[in-house]
């Protein structure tokens, strides 16, 4: 699966908690995965609703126990999540850009070759103070072919 060129089907499971108001957003979208020097990259296209003429393109590099998620589009952002650890990350918004603590609880990576899940719980905050409680879930599968004008529902 060096470089895999065949589109993969990506969903999306995110879940924050911001003064104890829950919130959760699914995705499911296709998107490219594949594995190069021993690391996954899964990337794909995302669009904001605040922003509905412009995407964002994501590319997140998932290594033995650091994931890195990097946002690149009207407005760019890098977090990295490394299991144990607490990192400094610059985030822009449209007021503005932001530093922000990102401490990594858990990082459960079950990815291989054929695609496969990572599951990240991690807490966000700013000038010391937590700002919210965060777990993503990414599903990854290869895109079924269709033969023959058939369609998969």
């Amino acid at each position: 699966m060096e470089k895999d060129k065949n589109p993969y089907m990506i969903s999306i499971v995110g879940e924050q908690r911001v003064d104890g108001q829950d919130d959760r957003i699914e995705v499911l979208t296709e998107g490219k995965y594949m594995m190069k020097n021993g690391h996954f990259f899964i990337n794909y296209k995302e669009y904001d609703e605040d922003l509905p003429d412009k995407f964002f393109n994501n590319l997140v590099k998932v290594e033995d126990e650091t994931v890195t998620i990097s946002r690149k589009g009207p407005l760019s952002s890098q977090l990295i999540l490394e299991k144990g650890k607490r990192h400094q990350c610059m985030y822009q918004t449209i007021a503005g850009t932001l530093s922000i603590g990102v401490f990594t609880k858990t990082l459960n990576n079950n990815l291989n070759e054929n695609g496969g899940s990572l599951e990240v719980i991690y807490t966000l905050d700013f000038n010391s103070d937590l700002v919210s409680e965060n777990r993503f879930k990414i599903d990854i599968e290869k895109k079924k072919e269709v033969e023959n004008n058939e369609h998969i529902c």
